[in-house]
Parts: structure tokens; C-alpha cells; sequence
């Protein structure tokens, strides 16, 4: 059989087969999961070889799997970018990338809303080995400008915010590179995922995903992936993933994803589909005071900066909204843990990206560990929700909304 040309290939095609090669030895369609923590060498010679860099080859597990190897390149051709490296979560991902570029003394532009654990990293954690961090609203260029430093090196954000969905211009802010020389640009590309969005298409420098969620999408794997040039993500996974994290990712993990990803671009684009309506259908409703969701004309800013820099009209599927204080005469708070409790299709769970819908209120779990004053700063109320939208029948959702209301 001939090699597959992908040059000028469709995405789903791409999708498909992109980092790919059949099993040479018995022909396998599906990708081998070579389930091993060591690998061998003819001979000692060949051996000292590898390890001194004249030859390459697989060592151990940690360092590099065919199985794992098929995911990055997949992701990389996806992403538009020369290289990947997997890691075992998400948080293994940010932490590998902020760890594998920074250095004591350093500085860090990033977003004034960020993931729970993010911003724990960015307050806490970064600030504690001496690598200050700087926390603005990115969807404001002159307020990212004006935070950087001599030493900044890193500005980090999330294209679309957790959980508020605040949509940051990644073109914009690769501009200000011009400007600011040796500044790195890494986006947080989790919620918007090819086919929605390439940041490095833009000019980004490195992107990040939980591979939990979309590019996974089917609920029953951890893991994360670093995008960027070749010269990046051989830094960061030589002093990152390799050494200080070891957040390296599971052949099995690995193989579950690419099978996933081979379905990508068709369950993103249905996430994406039932997203719009449930955002157009809780936009109508009486409990609701508002709608975060870029797809809708009444998000403003955040609406042109989508449809600017979106593929093919998707957003996500995402969509975050805001409980009515006082309605029924009862606080925010309470009603939005009580509708939230009413439902019946979406499971209550802090993950995404599921076939399954999930729901969840950041006040009460996902970001429960920031400070009620930084939950204030990034925007996230009390009565916040965010919802997961799956895969079911829009029409089952509605319904399942409708209901649940009826016990406010």
C-alpha cells in the first residue's frame, strides 16, 4: 500500500490519519500498544550508542513510547506546529511548560481567570521559587502590555477562560512579540480545540491541552500534551517531563486518545452545534441574568474575537451563565445549587469534553480553593454555572432544563 499524503488534506481526514504508519510486522489497522517500561539493545555498543547521542532510539518508557510517539505527532500536524511532547495530565502539561521554560527571576503575564489549579500555580506555586507572576484581564491588550517586565518571559492564558469564557485575541497578543523580544506566548487551548482554534496559527509559540477532555472526549482518560517548535518541546521535555515532573503519559492512555481522536472532528462539531442552542434557549429564561457563550451576539467583544479567529463558525462547547440573584426571593447561591441538583442527563462533575453532559458550580468545587476575593477579580459569582455540553439530543437537554426549573 502506498504512503498516505496528507498535504492539503481535510481535517477529519487529517484527523484520521495523521502520525499514523500500519504495523510493518502483522499489518495491524489500529495503532500497537507497546506496553513496556524498558526497551533493549543487541548489543552493549549499541547501547552507549543511543545513550551517547549518536543513535537514536528508545530507552525507557519515560522518555519515549511508539504508542505515546503516534499521539504527539498526530496532535503536532493537528495543531500546525513541529513537535509535541504527551504528558500524564493536564496540570502535568502547564506545570511541565512553565517549569521547563522559567528560571528564578523570571516573569510571567497570565490571565486574571484560569482553571482552579492554574491559578493556584500562578499565585502560590511559581511565586514560591522566586518567578514572579503578574495577573490581568487578557482580553485587554494595553492592560498585558503594560504588565510586561524586562524579565518577562512567558504570557499565559486560556483562549477561552475557565469558567467565565472571556475569549482572549491570540493574534493580537502574538503582535506584541514585536515589540518584546524573547517573550513566549502559550495558550491554554483546551476549550477550543482543532478544529475551533490553532493558536499557533496565530502566533502562538506553545500550546497546551488536558487531553482529558475534547481530544480524549470520551471520559475515561488523564492526560496533557505540550505543542510548540521542535527546539521547545525538546527543552521541555529534557528538563520537565523527562526529569523534574516525570509526568510522562501511558502507552494504554495514548492509545485510547488516538482512537478518540479519530472521531474529533465529528464530536466537536456536535459539541459545538448543542452549545449554541442550550446558549439561545437559557438566554430566554427567567432565572437566567446571563449567557457566556462567544457564539452569541450579546457577548460583545467576545463574540467578534470568535467569529475573527474560529474556524468554520465553532466555538466550543462550552457555555457558562449566571443565576438570578433574588429570583423566586431566594439568593443565587442556593437556586443555582438547586438547579443544578434538579437535573437529570447532566452528571455534576468538574470534567468536559465528554460524549456525556457535565455540570458544575465553581463557587462550591472547581474553585473552591481561590480566595472568595480572587473568584471576585476573575469574575466567578456565586451564582456561576458551567455546563459540559454532550452529545445527547439538544432537545432531551432542553427538556431536562425545563423540568429542573420547576423545582426553583
Amino acid at each position: 500500500m502506498s504512503k498516505i499524503d496528507l498535504k492539503g488534506a481535510g481535517f477529519a481526514t487529517t484527523a484520521i490519519h495523521a502520525g499514523h504508519s500500519r504495523d510493518p510486522e502483522y499489518g495491524a489497522l489500529a495503532t500497537p500498544i507497546f506496553q513496556t517500561s524498558t526497551y533493549c539493545f543487541d548489543t552493549v555498543e549499541e547501547g552507549g550508542d543511543v545513550f551517547a547521542g549518536k543513535t537514536s532510539k528508545y530507552t525507557y518508557a519515560r522518555t519515549g513510547n511508539p504508542t505515546v510517539r503516534t499521539f504527539e505527532k498526530k496532535i503536532a500536524i493537528l495543531e500546525g506546529a513541529e513537535d509535541a511532547i504527551a504528558t500524564g495530565s493536564g496540570m502535568g502539561a502547564i506545570s511541565s511548560a512553565l517549569i521547563g521554560l522559567l528560571k528564578t527571576g523570571d516573569h510571567v503575564v497570565t490571565a486574571d481567570t484560569l482553571y482552579g489549579c492554574t491559578d493556584v500555580v500562578m499565585r502560590e506555586i511559581l511565586p514560591s521559587f522566586g518567578i514572579e507572576t503578574t495577573m490581568v484581564d487578557t482580553s485587554d491588550i494595553a492592560k498585558i502590555e503594560a504588565a510586561i517586565k524586562p524579565n518577562t518571559k512567558i504570557i499565559y492564558f486560556e483562549a477561552a477562560a475557565n469558567p467565565t469564557m472571556r475569549i482572549t485575541d491570540v493574534a493580537a497578543i502574538a503582535e506584541l512579540k514585536k515589540k518584546h523580544a524573547g517573550i513566549k506566548i502559550v495558550v491554554d487551548n483546551t476549550f477550543t480545540p482543532p478544529p475551533i482554534l490553532c493558536p499557533i496559527q496565530l502566533g502562538a509559540d506553545i500550546v497546551v491541552h488536558s487531553v482529558t477532555k475534547y481530544l480524549n472526549g470520551h471520559g475515561d482518560v488523564i492526560g496533557g500534551v505540550v505543542v510548540g517548535t521542535t527546539e521547545d518541546v525538546s527543552l521541555i521535555k529534557s528538563r520537565a517531563v523527562g526529569k523534574m515532573t516525570g509526568a510522562h503519559q501511558s502507552p494504554f492512555n495514548a492509545y485510547l486518545i488516538i482512537r478518540g481522536m479519530k472521531t474529533l472532528d465529528l464530536r466537536v462539531r456536535k459539541h459545538c452545534a448543542n452549545a449554541q442552542a442550550m446558549a439561545e434557549f437559557l438566554e430566554k429564561q427567567a432565572y437566567v441574568s446571563a449567557v457566556y457563550y462567544p457564539g452569541l451576539k450579546s457577548n460583545g467583544k467576545d463574540h467578534e474575537v470568535a467569529m475573527k479567529q474560529f474556524k468554520d463558525g465553532l466555538c466550543t462547547g462550552m457555555v457558562s451563565f449566571e443565576f438570578k440573584e433574588g429570583y423566586n426571593g431566594k439568593g443565587a447561591f442556593e437556586n443555582a445549587k438547586k438547579l443544578v441538583n434538579s437535573l437529570t442527563l447532566p452528571g455534576i462533575g468538574v470534567s468536559l469534553g465528554d460524549p456525556d453532559s457535565l455540570i458544575q458550580h465553581p463557587a462550591s468545587m472547581t474553585h473552591a480553593n481561590v480566595t472568595p476575593e480572587g473568584r471576585k477579580e476573575a469574575g466567578i459569582t456565586d451564582g456561576l454555572i458551567r455546563f459540559s455540553v454532550g452529545l445527547e439530543d439538544v432537545e432531551d437537554l432542553i427538556k431536562d432544563f425545563e423540568n429542573a426549573a420547576k423545582a426553583l
